[in-house]
C-alpha cells in the first residue's frame, strides 16, 4: 500500500502555522482540532514541524513561556519528508528509525500535499491485516470466488 491511498482518504486541508506565531497560537489550534502536529509554514514553503512533544519538551519542561515564544525557537526545522509513492512499510521504517509520529508528504515538486501520522499508518495496516485474514478464512471455507 502507498501513502497516496492513505491521503485519498484523509482531508485535504492542511493544518499550519507561521513561524512567527507564538507557541500557544499553535498549542490552541492542535487542540481546537485534536491534532498533534502543525507544518510549519511561510511563502516559502515548509519551514519546520511543531509537535505536542516539542511544547512537552522545550517549553513546560524548560519552564518557558508559550505566549511569549515563537514557533520557530521551538520547532523541528529539519523535517523528514516522504512522496506518495512511498509504502507504508517505508513510512513506519523512518518513524521508528526517527523516532517521529508525523510525516510531511510532498510531491515531485517539494510542495506539501498532506501530512501521514503513526496512527494513519497503524490503522492501514490492522485494515489491511482484518482483510487477509477474512480472505484467508473464506479460502478455507470453500467460499473464495478463485
Amino acid at each position: 500500500m502507498r501513502i497516496s491511498e492513505i491521503l485519498t482518504g484523509k482531508s485535504s486541508i492542511l493544518f499550519t502555522i507561521r513561524p512567527d506565531d507564538s507557541v500557544y497560537a499553535a498549542v490552541e489550534k492542535m487542540a481546537d482540532r485534536n491534532i498533534g502536529a502543525l507544518l510549519v509554514m511561510d511563502e516559502g514553503g515548509l519551514r519546520g514541524i511543531i509537535t505536542e512533544r516539542d511544547y512537552r519538551d522545550k517549553i513546560v519542561l524548560k519552564g518557558r513561556h508559550s505566549r511569549e515564544t515563537r514557533v520557530d525557537e521551538v520547532m523541528t526545522a529539519d523535517v523528514y519528508t516522504v512522496r506518495g509513492e512511498e509504502s507504508v512499510e517505508a513510512c513506519m521504517s523512518i518513524m521508528t528509525d526517527k523516532e517521529i509520529r508525523h510525516l510531511p508528504v510532498v510531491n515531485d515538486e517539494g510542495k506539501v500535499v498532506g501530512i501521514i501520522s503513526i496512527r494513519d499508518l497503524v490503522e492501514k495496516v490492522i485494515d489491511n491485516q482484518q482483510f487477509q485474514i477474512m480472505t484467508l478464512r473464506k479460502y478455507i471455507a470453500g467460499q473464495y470466488p478463485g
